[in-house]
């Protein structure tokens, strides 16, 4: 595990973030190499991207905020500030909130250029899949979205100083972070793959959908969350997130319902 790969000055270049920029950028030429397939202006998909990546990182940034008030509660303004203890970086992002503020962004730019919507948002899908390969290994590098404790033979210890490590300070833990990277791989390959069977505008987009939904809602059986990100229902206690994969599951499940039925 290593947070921090190198320091420049006062400027600390860390694992998660390099390894996030390197989710986007492979994500982004995945994406700008298929758009003529696609029929979609490559100058027109990389002004998307760039909204879709701002809007992403707003998004999940918003959505942790949300869910951990307390943390900038007398310092609000520290849920954008990119230069927190001196530090340049936005730590705590949920996925859920970037691919919802995300994916509405960028219907909107879409509509407004007069873009094919469900086509477009097909040929991004497998790239999202392959972000989330990399950008979980971030995740792991940098100590954070970690899981409980667990006997299993690779679960793993991770440094005290980290955030997992804090938590359960010597204790073997499930690498939740590795699950769901190794889920965004299965995922990037699985729509590929699944595209010989594409039959009407928006089938890939809400595969990914649907395939993430349900990586998420089973990998956070054994990921760790505070008590603020857990709901009780009943006996049972599932995560906010959880409770958000079944709602996408089954909306990605309608839309595929109804794009094919109007096709």
């Amino acid at each position: 595990m290593h947070p921090v790969l190198l320091h420049l000055g006062p400027l600390e270049i860390r694992s998660y973030g390099v390894m996030l920029a390197a989710a986007f950028a492979s994500a982004a030429y995945f994406a700008m190499w298929r758009a003529e397939k696609f029929g979609v202006p490559k100058e027109a998909l990389g002004n998307l991207l760039t909204w879709v990546v701002v809007s992403g990182v707003l998004g999940a940034r918003f959505f942790y905020a949300a869910f951990h008030w307390d943390e900038f509660r007398g310092h609000a303004w520290d849920v954008v500030n990119p230069f927190q203890g001196g530090r340049i970086g936005i730590a705590g992002l949920t996925w859920y909130g970037g691919l919802i503020l995300a994916t509405g962004a960028g219907i909107l730019y879409l509509r407004a250029r007069k873009l094919p919507l469900w086509r477009t948002m097909d040929l991004i899908a497998p790239s999202v899949g392959l972000g989330i390969f990399l950008g979980r290994i971030g995740c792991f590098l940098n100590g954070c979205c970690f899981g409980r404790p667990s006997e299993l033979p690779w679960a793993v210890i991770f440094p005290p100083e980290s955030p997992a490590g804090s938590v359960f300070p010597g204790v073997s833990i499930h690498p939740t972070q590795l699950y769901m990277s190794l889920y965004g791989l299965i995922i990037f390959g699985t729509l590929l793959w699944a595209e010989r069977f594409r039959r009407w505008d928006g089938f890939t987009f809400w595969l990914l959908v649907m395939l993430y939904a349900s990586a998420r809602f089973l990998v956070d059986f054994v990921r760790y969350y505070e008590e603020s990100m857990q709901v009780h229902l009943g006996g049972t206690v599932l995560s906010v997130n959880q409770v958000l994969s079944v709602g996408l599951f089954l909306v990605g499940l309608g839309m595929q319902v109804y794009l094919g039925r109007r096709r």
